[in-house]
């Protein structure tokens, strides 16, 4: 027979406790509040996009995808994530409004789980989309907006590692011809097994000193002077294009002063196939998984029909508040009213005329917490 569900809930699904649910709305309003300021207006897209559009743009694993159908037998999908939504309005609803567009969103994206793992289906993305500016100006602002979102959200200790999509696929067309190698290199990358990379390198049937250039990539992360290291591996070809154009990123990002959350990581891949140039990720210091990322992806919108190269990031908003120091306010006085049959009419009231100003809570029993003030109308007593 099977178990009755009680208290269990959906796989990755998970409840938000008052106390939590308090922090993460005053998180989300500094980071609102931040991101307006920048000149960037909220958006929000459906819960449910047709598979065949936004399912099919979104660079989810299909098997990641929860789907439905609707009653006309259509598939549907809830939203993955935000960037393909965005660009479907953007295509379609906003597509004549001037460019560059900037939009910011808060809200939830699903993702289906195989197991628990801590790992939630459900989950908030606080983020920006800057549309229609191919510029590095525009990269250098999106990533040092990125910077100003986690200090509102309370981080002061954390890092942006900057990558670049072209130097990769660059320095790998360069060295090795066989496809699939190159992509069983970037899987090894992508999952930080640096052992496996090693030994992949070594079974390769390429000149010694190609494969020290693949060796050399390993060692690619940290500061600016990272930049010259790769330069020094690459060709006059796509992956010396990349380094050039990291390099005017860093210049621009002075201009900004936030180069001290700036490094630079040319080993940085993405699951998300969408990225075309430019790519970051934000890492907390107590942290081992990034708390924010996101990047240049100047070909997502042409398969809306509209040829606008773009860039932006999402800030996952489980993780930011378990690094983050903020803590919700309370501001406001907590009072009780304690009161009985007789005087009713008067709690009541008088909680509605505390209430423009303070939190008031009445009941028949003696108080269970701490309160700022107690009025007891029973005997006519206030006390703190």
């Amino acid at each position: 027979m099977t178990k009755p569900l009680g208290f269990e809930k959906p796989l990755g699904m998970r409840d938000y406790l008052p106390d939590l649910l308090a922090k993460q709305r005053f998180v989300e309003e500094k980071l609102n509040t931040c991101m307006k300021r920048w000149g960037y207006q909220e958006i929000l897209t459906p819960t449910l996009e047709y598979y065949d559009t936004v399912g099919d743009a979104s660079a989810t694993l299909d098997n990641k995808l929860f789907k439905l159908l609707d009653r006309q037998g259509r598939t549907l999908v809830l939203r993955p994530d935000v960037t393909a939504p965005i660009a479907r309005v953007a295509s379609s609803l906003l597509k004549d409004e001037p460019r560059p567009l900037r939009l910011m969103y808060n809200t939830n994206v699903f993702r289906a789980q195989q197991n628990e793992a801590g790992r939630n289906a459900e989950f908030i993305q606080s983020g920006v989309e800057l549309i229609g500016d191919a510029t590095v100006e525009a990269d250098a602002e999106v990533i040092a907006l990125a910077v100003a979102s986690l200090q509102a959200a309370g981080l002061t200790n954390f890092k942006i590692a900057i990558g670049h999509v072209d130097f990769m696929e660059g320095l790998l067309e360069e060295t090795v011809d066989s496809e699939d190698q190159r992509e069983k290199l970037k899987e090894r990358l992508h999952t930080s097994d640096y052992v496996g990379f090693r030994q992949d390198v070594e079974a390769l049937s390429i000149a010694e000193d190609q494969k020290a250039r693949l060796h050399g990539i390993l060692k690619l992360r940290g500061g600016v002077e990272k930049l010259a290291d790769a330069e020094a591996l690459t060709i006059n070809g796509r992956a010396r294009k990349a380094v050039r154009n990291l390099q005017q990123l860093w210049g621009a990002l002075q201009a900004y002063e936030v180069t001290e959350h700036i490094l630079f990581d040319l080993n940085l891949l993405s699951s998300m196939n969408y990225y075309t140039g430019i790519l970051f990720e934000g890492y907390a210091a107590n942290q081992g998984w990034p708390v924010c990322g996101g990047g240049r992806y100047d070909q997502l919108l042409s398969r809306f029909g509209v040829d606008n190269p773009s860039t932006g990031f999402a800030i996952k908003m489980d993780r930011l508040l378990q690094s983050s120091e903020l803590e919700a306010p309370q501001e406001q006085r907590k009072i009780y009213i304690r009161y009985d049959q007789e005087c009713r009419t008067e709690a009541i009231q008088k909680a509605t005329d505390l209430r423009q100003d303070s939190i008031v809570i009445i009941g028949t029993q003696a108080p269970t917490e701490h309160y700022d003030a107690i009025i007891d109308l029973r005997g006519g007593e206030t006390y703190v």
